[in-house]
């Protein structure tokens, strides 16, 4: 019984052993806890410290005299270039007319500029190819042909826009009178039309004279006993009645153009003179040569349209310019009507040689002369 009294009383010692040692476990490990929590307070208290610090001394550093400088510097550029970029704005509201006026010739002078570079490439392309306009396209020959006029009319203004205070009288006066001081550069849409329709009409009042000018020569071709005498006099009666001849029929009296009276070296004086202002050529000498001139581009016009295609590729506003450089008023005219009428232009253009280019000088007699939007200009 002793024994088995020892070892009951052993057994409740090692219980007790067992159950303080967990205790005083947590209690190290609470001890421990405890230290590193106020560890951690002392840490954190430290970083707000340093926060603070921090925050004053960026404070300090965004108000300081040379930062507030020179934020205040650049809002004060910034709401200057702003004011300045949209200063045309402000303008254009207060000046309305003087703005318009400044945006015309910004546009055109640049638009004018662009041209004479692209002339000036032209030009080169040309005198590379021994002066063959073959190598341009109907375009380029255009500008070729329309730029050095446009230079010469509106060099003027420019040159007299660069002397000191003249662009003040100049711009002005130019503005007031576009058609005879400006070029299409500077023009409107409307203008364009406008001023198209009365260059034409200047051209047009010629007509009747010119007419009279080949009636006149019928004479001599019955004299001589001209082969093609009858034809001519057939073609002249038709434009008398009112009509048009076609091109086959034009085309069967290209030999009278090819020799007296109606070759352009036997063309009288007063024949010539209303000859190039039919074609607006502005000339008191060398009359036959300008002459000839108009007609090798216009002649190279129709083969660069040929060459591209053909009429029916061209778009509405070239159409409409290329009637308009043949002696055709294009204005309410159809694209059909147009396409048409350049179709049949070009049927003659096309065969016409050296010889007889003083048929194609006398196509918009054979081709307009009795046209309804023609006789509307001029009557």
């Amino acid at each position: 019984m002793s024994l088995t009294l020892l070892r009951t009383l052993c057994r409740q010692q090692q219980q007790l052993l067992q159950q303080r040692q967990p205790a005083s476990f947590v209690s190290s490990s609470a001890g421990f806890a405890i230290r590193l929590q106020s560890t951690g307070s002392g840490g954190n208290s430290k970083d707000q410290s340093n926060d603070k610090q921090s925050t004053k001394e960026r404070l300090t550093v965004k108000y300081s005299r040379e930062n507030v400088k020179r934020n205040v510097e650049g809002y004060v550029f910034s709401r200057f270039f702003d004011y300045v970029k949209n200063y045309d704005k402000v303008l254009e509201k207060k000046f309305p007319s003087a703005m318009h006026v400044y945006r015309v010739f910004l546009v055109g002078v640049r638009d004018f500029f662009n041209d004479m570079k692209k002339l000036v490439k032209i030009t080169k392309i040309v005198y590379s190819h021994d002066n063959d306009l073959r190598c341009l396209t109907r375009k380029e020959i255009e500008l070729y042909y329309q730029m050095p006029r446009d230079m010469k009319k509106v060099a003027p203004v420019l040159l007299i826009s660069a002397l000191p205070f003249a662009n003040y009288v100049i711009f002005p006066l130019a503005y007031m009178y576009p058609r005879t001081l400006l070029t299409s550069h500077f023009w409107s849409i409307q203008q364009k039309v406008d001023f198209a329709q009365i260059d034409l009409r200047n051209r047009l009042v010629n007509n009747r004279r010119v007419f009279r000018f080949m009636q006149s020569k019928l004479d001599i071709l019955k004299k001589n006993k001209d082969p093609t005498y009858e034809k001519f006099s057939y073609i002249l009666g038709l434009l008398g009645s009112g009509l048009h001849p076609t091109s086959e029929e034009i085309l069967d009296i290209k030999e009278v153009f090819q020799r007296p009276p109606f070759h352009l070296n036997s063309l009288g004086s007063s024949h010539l003179k209303y000859l190039c202002r039919l074609h607006d050529i502005r000339a008191f000498l060398l009359r036959r040569f300008r002459l000839s001139e108009r007609a090798y581009i216009v002649h190279h016009m129709d083969m660069a349209i040929k060459r591209e295609g053909g009429v029916h590729n061209m778009p509405i506003e070239s159409l409409k310019h290329a009637c308009f450089l043949r002696g055709l008023n294009a204005t309410n005219l159809s694209a059909e009507s147009m396409i048409d009428w350049l179709q049949e232009w070009v049927k003659v253009s096309l065969v016409v040689n050296e010889d007889s280019i003083s048929l194609l000088l006398h196509l918009p007699i054979l081709l307009t002369y009795n046209h309804t939007n023609n006789w509307i200009l001029i009557h």
